[in-house]
């Protein structure tokens, strides 16, 4: 693997993610969304989610490639349509670009070029979901004109933990 640029200023080249970019951009978000980042996190970084996006919305999953070739970001997105709803959503699934190049315009052109192919979609509305908590991510998304901010309720129920005490033993 190549060295990761440190300069701020570089431009990367936005395209779609091919399957020789899987490595990279599984291994940037294996970095960025562990359990310490949000130990609620209702969706788990894994395989899946990549390889389910890429086989369902392709030219929604997006790359930034720096000028040395090393992926430097990514972007996965899905548009979806509600029954009974003229409206199409996007929904930007995942969103990461690599430590230490976070501050940069990596998130912001990822951003941008998936929010130009929504629109040429007839996505109508763009959602996100972030934890609370998020403050980097907020702040970022609200430079992007996101508003309508909600929280909503998170709650899990440990089925292993309920068994355990009704029965007493180890499952």
């Amino acid at each position: 693997m190549s060295d990761f640029p440190s300069r701020a200023d570089e431009k990367p080249q936005i395209r779609e993610m091919t399957i020789d970019d899987f490595s990279d951009v599984f291994h940037i978000g294996e970095e960025i969304f562990t359990a310490e980042f949000s130990q609620s996190l209702y969706r788990t970084w894994d395989e899946y989610e990549i390889t389910t996006l890429f086989n369902s919305d392709s030219e929604l999953c997006l790359v930034a490639e720096g000028e040395d070739g090393s992926i430097l970001g990514f972007a996965l997105g899905t548009t979806v349509t509600k029954h009974n709803s003229p409206w199409k959503y996007g929904y930007l699934v995942w969103l990461g670009v690599r430590k230490g190049l976070q501050k940069g315009q990596v998130g912001q052109r990822l951003f941008t070029e998936i929010r130009r192919r929504m629109q040429e979609q007839a996505v109508r509305m763009i959602i996100i979901d972030t934890a609370a908590d998020n403050e980097g991510a907020i702040r970022f998304f609200k430079k992007q004109g996101f508003d309508n901010i909600q929280e909503h309720v998170y709650m899990t129920l440990n089925l292993s933990r309920q068994a355990r005490r009704k029965t007493g033993k180890k499952i």
